[in-house]
């Protein structure tokens, strides 16, 4: 007689909640089964795949130029920043260096999309949890980065700014004056929500002890960013595996030490401080080294500029030959890795000389960090679900791809 098998059912105690794929706390679309015993959750089971697009292995019948408007979608919320992180990886292939104008533009563009990436996640974390004036505050300061974003790439929110081997082109005479009135509202701006979260007795209530993890068990699951460093890991691969010249930048690395959701607020607010301090010595650099090229000069590699397309032979062939058999890559792959704004963004390249790529991964921040959402959210109460998820910053189109 064959073994009865054992019913999937919870038991009569027990009842099953779906939190998403739309629900308005899931920021985005995500599913979370939760099993409860009444308002304490006993399992939560996270599905993901709702918003999986198949990036990856579009990449393979691409070019390599091609693929760069592919990883605006991945982490929309700090879109430039993956720009960033792919074109180094193709760079670290070519074995090539963008020039310093364009280096000093990858660190500022990539540190105002961190603090347009860290406006979204507080605010909308602290409405999740009631806080609604905070976010008003925040938001007027990313409607303004993302004015900058639209004088830098032409495009607020999807740039598709980097080429492979600099930047698609320089920025505005008006740019500056715009940064450097961002820079004096922002600091205010950090301050004002620091009055209104940092010492308030109801977020301290709501956040303080919730999805606190260890330093080792974060490690384990594999976190980085912002997550990491609030359990107390002062890991930051600008710091650890500097790139674009970020060693001869000065800011601090924000640690804590429970990597509750707390701690995880009080690091993304220093870090939004941080990223202030870089960008205002990114302007003072970009004085400093005057205007110049922000892509480099070997048109094998970037496209020539209009003007020679259309009055020299030779560029209008090196213009065709990229356009149509794309870029010659050497055989061989790389993994190329960036601090985004939740943590190591990788890029795992392999070319077999083509014009696509055989292969492309994309190692997103957010993939380990959610698979531990069980851990973090089991014994806790439904509300302090909603908390842990916003702490987390989970972006589904970096989670499914």
């Amino acid at each position: 007689m064959k073994p009865t098998p054992k019913s999937t059912q919870p038991d009569g105690d027990r009842m099953i909640v779906n939190m998403g794929p739309s629900h308005p706390t899931t920021h985005g679309t995500l599913h979370i089964v939760l099993e409860l015993e009444g308002e304490i959750i006993v399992k939560a089971t996270p599905n993901i795949g709702y918003l999986h697009r198949g990036v990856e292995k579009l990449g393979e019948y691409l070019t390599y130029q091609q693929f760069i408007p592919l990883t605006d979608r991945l982490n929309y919320c700090s879109s430039l920043m993956n720009n960033v992180g792919y074109t180094l990886a193709v760079e670290k292939l070519l074995g090539i260096e963008d020039p310093p104008r364009s280096q000093v533009l990858r660190v500022l563009c990539s540190e105002l999309a961190r603090i347009g990436d860290h406006v979204v996640c507080i605010g909308i974390n602290a409405v999740d949890i009631g806080a609604f004036t905070a976010f008003l505050y925040l938001f007027r300061e990313r409607e303004t980065i993302y004015d900058l974003f639209e004088m830098m790439a032409g495009q607020r929110l999807h740039s598709s700014f980097t080429r492979i081997g600099g930047l698609f082109r320089d920025i505005p005479p008006e740019f500056e004056p715009l940064c450097g009135q961002f820079l004096e509202s922002c600091q205010r701006t950090v301050d004002e929500m620091e009055n209104l979260l940092t010492h308030n007795p109801i977020w301290a209530d709501r956040t303080k002890g919730v999805g606190a993890i260890s330093p080792e068990n974060a490690i384990n699951w594999g976190y980085t960013g912002p997550c990491l460093r609030a359990a107390g890991v002062p890991q930051d691969l600008r710091k650890a595996q500097p790139y674009l010249g970020y060693d001869s930048y000065e800011f601090d690395i924000p640690v804590a030490g429970t990597g509750d959701v707390y701690d995880r607020y009080l690091v993304r607010t220093e870090e939004m401080r941080q990223s202030l301090r870089i960008v205002r010595q990114c302007l003072a650099r970009l004085r400093s080294i005057g205007p110049g090229p922000v892509i480099i000069e070997d048109y094998k590699i970037a496209l020539p500029p209009k003007e020679k397309v259309y009055t020299r032979m030779e560029s209008l062939i090196h213009h065709f030959k990229l356009i149509m058999h794309g870029i010659e890559m050497p055989v061989g792959e790389v993994y190329s890795a960036t601090e985004a704004a939740n943590g190591e963004l990788g890029f795992y390249l392999v070319s077999h000389g083509g014009k696509s790529p055989y292969r492309i991964h994309v190692r997103p921040p957010c993939y380990p960090i959610f698979s531990s959402f069980d851990e973090q959210v089991r014994g806790r109460i439904i509300a302090d679900a909603v908390a842990v998820l916003g702490g987390m910053n989970i972006i589904a189109g970096e989670l499914d791809r």
